[in-house]
């Protein structure tokens, strides 16, 4: 069994909902030495997270990000945690619903991921700055 592992840092995004499936393949080229394992990506900020979803019509991460945001709306009057800006409360609970990590399947050197799939970084913040995640790379 082969491991490997990488901190890598994305470059800022918009608040919004963004592929950055070929940077992670790109980041972590060890991926070619595996037959059969799995590659997990975590994301070490608490409001911002991962997912998995459609990587073609760029519309769908538009609908993700309406959508989020009228199910979590800022500036509610029950959020106490306000000192950081009215994006931050609303970004933390939107982060734990989508989760910080993914596991992807590796076959044959490459993800086997659908072909209308794509890594998402989900950046809930307004300006979130650069995001840092963790690749992990396993198997024979």
């Amino acid at each position: 069994m082969k491991f490997y592992q990488k901190e890598i840092q994305i470059s800022p995004k918009k608040r919004g909902f963004h592929l950055i499936t070929n940077e992670i393949i790109t980041a972590i080229l060890e991926l070619k030495e595996i037959t059969i394992g799995q590659l997990q990506v975590f994301i070490k900020h608490t409001s911002a997270s991962l997912t998995i979803n459609e990587n073609a019509d760029a519309s769908v991460r538009t609908d993700f990000e309406c959508h989020f945001n009228k199910m979590i709306p800022e500036n509610m009057p029950y959020y106490i945690h306000t000192y950081e800006g009215s994006d931050d409360m609303p970004a933390h609970i939107k982060a734990s619903l989508l989760g910080s990590s993914i596991q992807i399947p590796i076959s044959n050197g490459k993800l086997n991921i659908g072909i209308w799939q794509g890594i998402y970084l989900c950046e809930h913040r307004n300006f979130g700055g650069p995001r840092k995640l963790v690749l992990t790379a396993f198997g024979d």
